[in-house]
């Protein structure tokens, strides 16, 4: 079966993903606190307006925005009875978005926000029945490929990716956040998601948000010993500064990262992007890398 993401990794080599959702979309308005996923229907010109520019900074992929809209995160809304109309409504807005551009639709799909049995009250089965909704109502409304991300616990992970399996075909891409050097919160390695992970014939593994540039390169030179799936890399701008307002502030250049992409690409990365404070600037800064590595 052909895939519009694998077939544009087969094609272009290396990929240019998107960058930051929320904290772009408080930088246009959105007050923190406030879910992303409710400018859907608010403010949808916003969240289509972000993507453009994304696209024309020169990304192959979009992420919808659809981080939280899982049930369990919806419900403290109220919108827990609304998985499938908000994960439809940001597909749509992607694909409008697009139009008739050779361009893959990544569902997002964050954390649950609660722990598992026995450090939470989250019982196993009732996560992988959440992400299941989820990866459904996402699948239904025809993503590309589903990027289960910010993953810290490889149990959690492992529901999740069992749950959008058992629900539908598309292919799934599993994306851990290392905030702890080379480890997550829960003392997760990239050795060790590879491993836990290597049953469930993914698309790709990766790594997003997390720290530092300097650990988060640490953890793909890591994780490029551990796998031979593709690697998604997705950093935060360097680490964010508190200002006199309480919002972070990623000092971290556009120049500063593009000129960091030749050497993510050499140790493994094949899908570039950017997570928290990456802007459709940094995002172009990194795309005129990829394209010198694509030749």
């Amino acid at each position: 079966m052909t895939n519009k993401f694998s077939d544009l990794l087969k094609e272009k080599k290396y990929l240019i993903s998107d960058g930051a959702t929320g904290s772009n979309l408080q930088q246009r308005g959105l007050d923190k606190g406030k879910m992303a996923e409710s400018w859907l229907f608010e403010n949808p010109k916003a969240i289509q307006q972000l993507q453009s520019d994304f696209l024309n900074a020169g990304s192959d992929i979009l992420l919808t925005c659809t981080f939280s809209a899982n049930r369990l995160r919806l419900e403290h809304a109220g919108l827990a009875d609304k998985v499938s109309e908000i994960n439809a409504r940001a597909v749509q807005l992607t694909r409008e978005t697009i139009g008739d551009r050779p361009i893959a639709i990544a569902g997002s799909m964050g954390p649950l926000g609660q722990m598992l049995k026995p450090l939470g009250l989250l019982e196993v089965e009732e996560a992988r029945q959440i992400y299941a909704e989820q990866a459904r109502a996402l699948s239904e409304a025809g993503v590309d490929v589903l990027v289960i991300e910010t993953q810290f616990d490889i149990n959690e992970a492992t529901a999740a990716v069992q749950g959008a399996r058992a629900v539908c075909d598309t292919p799934i891409l599993c994306s851990f956040s290392y905030d702890r050097g080379v480890k997550t919160m829960m003392g997760t390695s990239p050795t060790k998601m590879a491993q836990a992970l290597a049953a469930y014939n993914l698309a790709a593994l990766g790594i997003n948000c997390g720290k530092s540039l300097q650990d988060n390169l640490a953890c793909l030179k890591e994780l490029r010993q551990a796998t031979k799936l593709p690697i998604w890399f997705k950093p935060n701008a360097g680490l964010p500064e508190v200002d006199e307002m309480g919002n972070a502030v990623y000092s971290t250049t556009p120049a500063d990262m593009g000129n960091q992409v030749a050497e993510w690409i050499q140790e493994g990365a094949v899908v570039i992007g950017g997570c928290c404070g990456t802007s459709p600037a940094h995002l172009a800064a990194m795309a005129v890398e990829v394209t010198k590595q694509r030749a």
